[in-house]
């Protein structure tokens, strides 16, 4: 059975679509209570009696809570506020108050943020990603990884963190650390198991992302680096919209279908101004270890024509290889070494970008 403290925790990541506050934070949870059976029911405390967005909030909660173990069902009633209470909400001007920064998150300087990004899965971003934090952290760069993948997260599997591996209080959210010092945030680090499934909407998913951003404990970063999921959807626009992004690594595999899906990804970057600094072609090839032969076993690149299409010169292509597979399913990304991942690592070091 669920603690109250789980309980608020989860709820604590449903937003107020209009005040872009969480429920908690608002005060809008009451009456909290957990039976045996594990039945969660509260109150919902609406600004006003007609709030609009009353359903939705409710339906949010709701997935937020069945993503618990233990939670056998939620019931929620709604209230609203007194007018003492809506005041202190939206203030007197019938605005919504600011809500308080926590004090430390005010001490984070990140000097870079960039996104991996696709619009196809399964080309490997969560690798990339990882594969480049990796590289930056040997090269005496401060990193830290925001794993925007929130229903499918990969980045902690990789660099071996469990679930259950995320700190915090009101003061901000602490990342957990890799062994090579790689500071990380993931859905997954919240969870009790490693397989528990996280049912959430675009809303949840966009507000956790940006509650990832601001309330982490970041410090002093070098780069950031966003694993974004695939397609173009909530994710990829609350991480181009809402966080201050240098640039893009676009991830693509050889096979024709992968490039069509990655244009539209390139599509979406050129309309919203985001720089796209490289092309990183995964699976490209395999390299026979007899014959020492390379093979296109994907099919021919198109690496190069989505380079064109993206306006960028810079394009790695990574090679099949099994002993990356294994360190990577045993948790030991950082133990990769790539040459073209070195040095593109080094050319995105040295790239002075400004945000889009």
């Amino acid at each position: 059975m669920p603690s109250q403290t789980d309980v608020l925790n989860a709820l604590n990541r449903v937003m107020d679509p209009e005040l872009n506050r969480s429920l908690v934070d608002l005060n809008m949870v009451r009456d909290l209570a957990i039976d045996p059976h594990g039945k969660v029911s509260f109150t919902l405390a609406l600004t006003v009696p007609t709030c609009p967005m009353r359903n939705r909030m409710a339906e949010d909660a709701r997935q937020a809570l069945l993503c618990l173990p233990g939670v056998s069902g939620v019931d929620i009633q709604f209230t609203a506020m007194s007018e003492d209470e809506r005041r202190s909400v939206l203030g007197s001007n019938g605005r919504p108050s600011p809500a308080p920064l926590p004090a430390l998150t005010q001490l984070n300087q990140v000097k870079s943020v960039l996104a991996v990004m696709s619009g196809k899965g399964g080309v490997g971003k969560s690798s990339v990603t990882a594969l480049l934090a990796a590289s930056l952290a040997r090269q005496g760069k401060k990193v830290g990884i925001l794993d925007a993948d929130i229903t499918g997260p990969s980045i902690p599997k990789l660099f071996g963190l469990p679930a259950g591996g995320l700190r915090g209080d009101e003061q901000g959210m602490l990342p957990a650390p890799s062994r090579g010092g790689i500071k990380v945030v993931s859905a997954n680090l919240l969870l009790k198991e490693d397989d528990a499934p996280i049912v959430w909407r675009g809303p949840m998913i966009a507000s956790t992302i940006q509650q990832f951003w601001a309330n982490a404990l970041w410090g002093r970063l070098d780069c950031l680096l966003v694993d974004l999921p695939p397609g173009t959807s909530d994710a990829a626009l609350a991480v181009t919209q809402h966080l201050p992004l240098n640039g893009v690594v676009l991830v693509t595999s050889p096979q024709e279908l992968a490039s069509l899906v990655v244009r539209k990804a390139v599509h979406m970057l050129r309309n919203l101004n985001v720089p796209i600094l490289a092309v990183v072609e995964n699976m490209s090839y395999f390299c026979c270890p007899q014959c020492d032969t390379q093979h296109e076993i994907f099919g021919p690149s198109h690496a190069a024509e989505i380079a064109a299409a993206a306006g960028t010169p810079d394009v790695v292509r990574l090679p099949v290889d099994p002993q990356i597979a294994a360190l990577s399913d045993a948790g030991q990304v950082e133990e990769v070494r790539l040459a073209e991942i070195d040095a593109l690592a080094t050319r995105l070091a040295a790239l002075q970008t400004t945000p889009a």
